[in-house]
């Protein structure tokens, strides 16, 4: 597909600038995580790329070194004491994201498609697959995100990912961008600890597999 060559392009710019302009934003984020609490300032955990490759998603650690392994966010008994400071308004502005410049600079991801679906939520890769979502890029935001985000459930995301799939073009990418933006300052759709009613019993939190943090 002839656009999206045309995407990687405008990808490699945009991370590019994106990776300079902000870093003193990320020197901010790596001292005040390393203040606020032990551990290291960056976690990677294993995603569902585009035609269900793996690779390993970047973020801002949110949450305790010492939060319970392998338990979703919505199981823990009162998830927030495992939230740290930093890591509760990293998550409420969606700022924990930003180290994924680095996955979309590297060609992992890009900056809109379908969010990249943990390796074991089986559930929502077979829906994706019903739509051809996962034949397209997977991104840091996307058409999902801004109709609904965290409260829609598994079968609704998964069609809204077919939607961008089959619409994916320039201008349905300037949509779901700067519908982004939108959603963000407004913080529209933010569950803690899952997608929506029917993800809730398969998706783990973002943070339980301490072995895969990445130590900076």
């Amino acid at each position: 597909m002839g656009y999206l060559k045309i995407k990687r392009l405008i990808d490699i710019i945009l991370s590019s600038l994106g990776l300079i302009i902000l870093s003193p934003v990320f020197l901010v984020f790596i001292i005040a995580i390393k203040l606020d609490s032990k551990g290291p300032v960056l976690f990677k955990q294993k995603r569902v790329g585009i035609h269900k490759s793996h690779f390993n998603i970047l973020k801002f650690r949110t949450m305790r070194i010492d939060t319970p392994k392998d338990t979703p966010t919505h199981l823990l008994e009162n998830p927030d004491q495992w939230i740290t400071k930093v890591g509760k308004f990293l998550r409420r502005t969606s700022l924990d994201e930003l180290p994924q410049i680095i996955n979309i600079f590297k060609g992992e991801m890009s900056i809109i498609g379908p969010r990249p679906a943990l390796w074991n939520q089986y559930d929502l890769i077979e829906e994706r697959d019903k739509y051809g979502a996962n034949n397209v890029p997977v991104g840091l935001t996307g058409w999902a995100q801004i109709n609904g985000r965290d409260e829609i459930e598994i079968d609704v995301k998964a069609r809204l990912d077919g939607e961008y799939a089959e619409k994916i073009g320039f201008m349905m990418d300037i949509r779901c961008f700067f519908g982004t933006i939108v959603s963000v300052l407004r913080s529209d759709g933010v569950v803690e600890g899952g997608t929506g009613v029917k993800a809730k019993a398969t998706q783990p939190s973002d943070e339980v597999n301490k072995t895969e943090e990445l130590k900076i």
